[in-house]
């Protein structure tokens, strides 16, 4: 809503012109908003970016560098590798008869090249200086009568100078490269039939006369083909061919790349790595890693060449911030080339919002949801730091979130409820977290107070325990991993933000177990595999949609919707009618509302504002038609069991287990709030990641599949952590392995073998650095999760009396 409000504010100042290429968000329904800034919201967004993201372009730091390399580098030669040299028209004239001696060709002017626009003033104007014919994009046309160009498409144009023969007379030639050197503001293009050539005044190959372009910031774009290597169209990979999978979730197992030759891995044209500042092109640069990259803009400043002063009090200023902002919060590690798809959660989260950190905004409120998402606790003090720093320079910082340290250290805080959904939308108390502690009718001041805590975990013995056991795994930072994972057990990966948990768990160990269920092939990142004999399945829980429709509902996930609909047919009503239960199904034709096809609502797209959804009119919202809602069982419409709680479901339809179970497993892990019919689009993630879970805990099929889960914790009240911890524990108790990354301490008490990975990020981890039981791990010098677990809170301390000679277990040859 603050957002939303603030954004409004904004755009009402801006043109109609203007808004029309933002998407504003819809007014929130609020009777008034006093005192509301400039807003900036950092959303949570799970999701990493494409594969043409890069750490360098989410940052903004490789935009800067673009701009650097277009002041100060200097073109060479693609093909003879040598530093360009100006030259003279008669120089150029000589050159250009030399090289196109014998041949057709045709002189030509470059007026555009590669930008976007309509360009009829300028095509205009040289019609007015005596130019008869224009080339554009490839074809010629009449200056006078050019055609209409798309304003937001790329263009090149050039001005048509002269043509000659295969015997021209120097003099004409050497006119017409001055001609053309005057309209093309000392750039030259000569065609033939051998394609096109380029010439340059300002820069040209002292050995074999070749045109080197001015740098210009565009070029170094990898994104688009002016700039990106042609080859791998700015990725920089070549893919190999990934593993099938055929199993009913048809997902297909990744495949490792390799860096594409064309480029050497740089993304980037042979144009662009020609041009070079200090021996080196923009991606040998931007492979560098964030604190060496410090080490070549410090090096800049102290070169003793000649920095421009916009270069030097603009543009590097803000190379440096950025740079520093990155190193501040741990992730020096990272290179600037860095796929952005391949960062951790936590990763992916802090270069999101270092460009925000290192901006120098005043008076900006500042919107963010749970911006500590995927960090490791040392992570998120460091980040908390940064937050802090900017409150400290007179912006409004607004956090959505759930972490007790970062709570503890805000300045004001509001506690929403007393509930969930329904049972939500109060302010319970707000003030200092001191003042919010000592208030009664908080949950979340229970769990501060520590009168509320999860219940003590079981500990289930590890020695004696079939064991999965992989070995060799070679991947980002792991190298030549040898780790091992108890089955049967509730299994917690930890370690700093970039330590190498995802890797190791989602993209090794799942995939490895998947093809050697499959009988298919191990990884090539992966030696060997043991152990999968208990196991039947592998399934990953993750925070994607359970639907991209409203179609999809909770209800239909958990499959529910069918034994409700068969007890709809059963009624008297619908057997007089000769319905069957099809008729109760808003997806089929029939019983649904067709003017809304069974959705509910309808989608109105509205020029300059967002799109909006209204209640169908026909059916009001309810999915039926009129006939299938005049049948009821208890009471209630089909209609109305949609829109039912699921708390409230659960009490209905609790004399019919095969529904009943499922309610009360959404239930047992904190989503009793939501509604059976609620679409699907409108669920968050840590909402669809718990109905994934209480669909297995509902299954019939249990006791050898391995579960793995990638912070379930995402979006949770630490009362619905303790819930989490819960279902989890009831998958384990039947027999199911539950591997879990996870920074919530309270997750990682309540596991039965935590495997620390470290020590630091980035190819300073990659390793196991502790293996064994929360205590043990605790005790472990060399572990930076031990810390935390012997926190000060008594909620969450591990710390105890030591008896004396005892050690902690080590790593198991990882």
């Amino acid at each position: 809503m603050l957002y939303a409000e603030g954004q409004r504010r904004y755009l009402d100042c801006l043109s109609t012109y203007v808004r029309q290429f933002v998407r504003p968000l819809a007014r929130p329904d609020v009777d008034r908003v006093e005192g509301v800034p400039p807003t900036v919201a950092l959303e949570q967004k799970l999701s990493h970016g494409s594969a043409l993201s890069t750490v360098g372009t989410a940052s903004e730091v490789y935009h800067y560098l673009r701009l650097v390399f277009a002041w100060l580098g200097t073109p060479h030669c693609p093909k003879c590798g040598l530093a360009g040299e100006s030259a003279d028209a008669k120089a150029l004239a000589a050159r250009v008869a030399a090289h196109h001696a014998k041949k057709i060709f045709t002189v030509l002017a470059p007026l555009v090249r590669k930008r976007k626009g309509l360009h009829t003033e300028l095509i205009t104007a040289a019609a007015k200086r005596g130019v008869d014919e224009v080339r554009i994009d490839g074809a010629y046309h009449p200056a006078a009568k050019p055609p209409k160009l798309d304003r937001y498409q790329v263009h090149d144009v050039e001005a048509v100078v002269a043509r000659f023969g295969r015997t021209p007379a120097p003099a004409p030639v050497a006119e017409a490269i001055a001609r053309a050197l005057e309209l093309g503001g000392g750039q030259v293009l000569v065609q033939s039939a051998e394609g096109d050539r380029y010439y340059s005044t300002l820069r040209a190959c002292p050995s074999c006369g070749t045109g080197l372009p001015v740098p210009d910031p565009r070029l170094f774009t990898f994104s688009q083909t002016f700039g990106g290597c042609p080859a791998c169209q700015g990725l920089g990979t070549e893919p190999l061919a990934a593993i099938d999978d055929d199993d009913d979730e048809g997902v297909a197992l990744e495949a490792p790349a390799t860096p594409c030759k064309a480029c050497n891995g740089s993304r980037l044209s042979a144009a662009a790595r020609a041009v070079k500042l200090g021996g080196e092109h923009i991606g040998q640069v931007a492979s560098r890693t964030v604190r060496d990259a410090r080490a070549f803009t410090a090096a800049l400043r102290t070169s003793g060449g000649a920095i421009p002063l916009e270069l030097e009090e603009s543009v590097l200023p803000e190379i440096e911030r950025r740079l520093a902002v990155l190193d501040d919060l741990g992730l020096g590690y990272l290179t600037l080339d860095r796929g952005a798809h391949t960062l951790s959660t936590g990763e992916a989260q802090r270069v999101r919002i270092v460009a925000q950190l290192a901006s120098n905004l005043r008076g900006v409120c500042y919107v963010l949801d749970e911006p500590t998402v995927g960090l490791h606790p040392r992570d998120a003090s460091a980040l908390t730091d940064a937050l802090i720093g900017l409150r400290d320079r007179g912006n409004t910082v607004v956090v959505v979130e759930h972490d007790e340290a970062v709570i503890r250290r805000a300045d004001h805080m509001i506690d929403l409820g007393p509930g969930a959904g329904t049972h939500g939308g109060h302010v319970v108390a707000q003030g200092t977290p001191a003042q919010v502690e000592k208030t009664e009718g908080s949950l979340t001041a229970q769990w501060l107070r520590g009168h509320a805590s999860p219940p003590p975990p079981p500990r289930r013995p590890l020695e004696g325990t079939a064991r999965l056991v992989l070995t060799g795994a070679r991947l980002h930072n792991l190298r030549n991993l040898r780790v091992e994972l108890p089955l049967g057990r509730l299994v917690c990966v930890t370690g700093v933000s970039g330590s190498g948990k995802s890797t190791l768990v989602r993209r090794v160990l799942y995939q490895a177990v998947k093809a050697k269920l499959g009988k298919k092939p191990l990884p090539s990142f992966v030696k060997t595999l043991e152990g999968t004999g208990p196991l039947d399945r592998a399934l990953q829980v993750d925070e994607t949609p359970i639907g991209r429709t409203p179609r999809s509902v909770p209800a239909t996930y958990v499959d529910i919707l069918t034994p409700i609909r068969n007890l709809f047919a059963e009624t008297p009503d619908a057997r007089a009618r000769g319905w069957k239960s099809n008729r109760f199904s808003f997806n089929v034709k029939g019983g649904r509302c067709e003017t809304c096809e069974g959705q509910g609502r309808l989608k109105i797209s509205m020029a300059l504002l967002p799109d909006v959804y209204i209640p169908c009119a026909t059916c009001n919202g309810r999915r039926y038609n009129t006939d299938t809602l005049a049948v009821t069982w208890k009471g209630q419409t089909i209609a109305d069991v949609l829109e039912m709680a699921i708390e409230d479901a659960a009490n209905v339809f609790s004399a019919f287990r095969p529904i009943a179970e499922p309610l009360r497993f959404m239930q047992d892990i904190g989503l009793g709030y939501l509604r059976l019919g609620q679409p699907s689009p409108t669920l968050s993630g840590g909402e669809a990641q718990r109905i994934k879970l209480a669909a297995e805990l509902a299954s019939s099929g249990a006791g050898r599949s391995l579960f793995v889960l990638d912070e379930p914790t995402t979006g949770l009240h630490m009362a619905d952590v303790a819930k989490m911890i819960a279902a989890l524990q009831k998958l384990v108790d039947r027999g199911d392995t539950v591997v879990v990354i996870e920074h919530n301490l309270d997750v990682i008490r309540a596991a039965d073998c935590l495997i620390d990975m470290g020590p630091e990020g980035g190819d300073a981890g990659g390793q196991v650095v502790a293996w064994g039981t929360p205590e043990e791990v605790a005790a472990h010098p060399a572990s930076r999760t031990a810390a935390f677990l012997n926190a000060a809170t008594p909620r969450q301390s591990l710390a105890k009396p030591r008896r004396k000679g005892t050690t902690a277990r080590p790593a198991p040859r990882g």
